[in-house]
This record gives structure tokens, sequence and C-alpha cells, in this order.
């Protein structure tokens, strides 16, 4: 069975920093890198699903955005390619939305793409846009508490739907241990 991890980037691998365009500001969540390694030794595939908005408000260029994530992965100190795809949805809230959370679209591109099983695979995330695509996509949302937002004011995560974890380490603590 293919699994997969569909992972946030801004408060759920980096801390949040808003519309960050700079690699020098690129700080890691700790336990981050371990989770990844963990969960890529457990067999999961990694992609990274990232609402960038602040290309599409003309804040930055998609090349620096490409340059925090390459400071990112540098930071990782993983293997790389670190993820099997890179999604960077430049569309900003007034844009039509085609890649940016909460659209499914690359979470269902890529169950096609890998030959993924939906119910084993996982968005990891701190919004309520991370947590729609998932949902939207038939697949398994999980919330952190290291973003901006407190993960309570989600409804799905209100309701007791979609779960709260206080980080990365935490979830693939508690999710990984074997894929499901």
């Amino acid at each position: 069975m293919a699994h997969a991890l569909f992972l946030d980037r801004d408060g759920t691998l980096i801390v949040d920093k808003v519309y960050l365009a700079d690699p020098a500001g690129v700080e890691l969540i700790p336990g981050a890198a371990d989770s990844l390694r963990q969960a890529r030794a457990l067999g999961y595939r990694l992609f990274l699903f990232t609402n960038q908005s602040g290309i599409g408000r003309g804040y930055h260029t998609l090349s620096a955005t490409q340059r925090v994530n390459a400071r990112m992965e540098e930071l990782l100190g993983l293997s790389r390619p670190i993820f099997d795809e890179i999604c960077i949805a430049p569309e900003g809230p007034d844009q039509t939305p085609v890649y940016r959370k909460p659209s499914p679209r690359f979470i269902q591109e890529m169950i096609a793409r890998y030959a993924l099983e939906p119910r084993a695979c996982w968005m990891v995330g701190d919004s309520g846009a991370d947590v729609g695509a998932a949902l939207a996509a038939g697949i398994r949302a999980a919330t952190v508490r290291t973003g901006k937002l407190d993960p309570l004011l989600i409804p799905a995560v209100a309701s007791g739907q979609v779960p709260v974890y206080n980080d990365l380490t935490d979830f693939t603590r508690s999710c990984l241990s074997s894929p499901k």
C-alpha cells in the first residue's frame, strides 16, 4: 500500500514568518528533520504543499520562495530530494484558486501519479486550509500547534473530526509507527 505525508511548510516545518522571502530567515521547527527521517524510514513518500500568496500579491517572487525552500531543505539535512514533489501555490486570496489550499488538486494529482492509497495518506498543517484540502481530497488530516492559529478554531478540529498534535514530532510518534 503506497502511503504519503503532505506537509504544509510555514508553521509545520519552519517557523511561520509572514511572506518569508529571505532564506536567512528560515528557522526549522524543532524535531522537523527527525520526523521526516522517521517517516521516510517507514516508507512514506513526502510532499510539500505550501500556499505562498506573497507571490500573487507581488510581495516576492517564485524564485525567492524556491530559495527559501532550498534553505529549508539544507537545514533539514536529509538526502535530496527530500520531497517527491513540491507544490507552491502562488495565488493570492483574491485570485482564482488553482492549487491554493483548500483546493485538493495537488493532493489528487499526486494520488493518481504515485498510485497512493488515500486512506494511507495524511495532510499535516496548521490551518483550516490545510484541513480543507485534505478532507476534500479524501485523505486524513492532522493539525499541529506550531503555527500561528489555534487549531481549536478550525471547525473540523473543534468537532473532533481532525486530531491536534503539539508538533510534527508528536504527530509522527502517534500516527506513523506503522502505515495505516
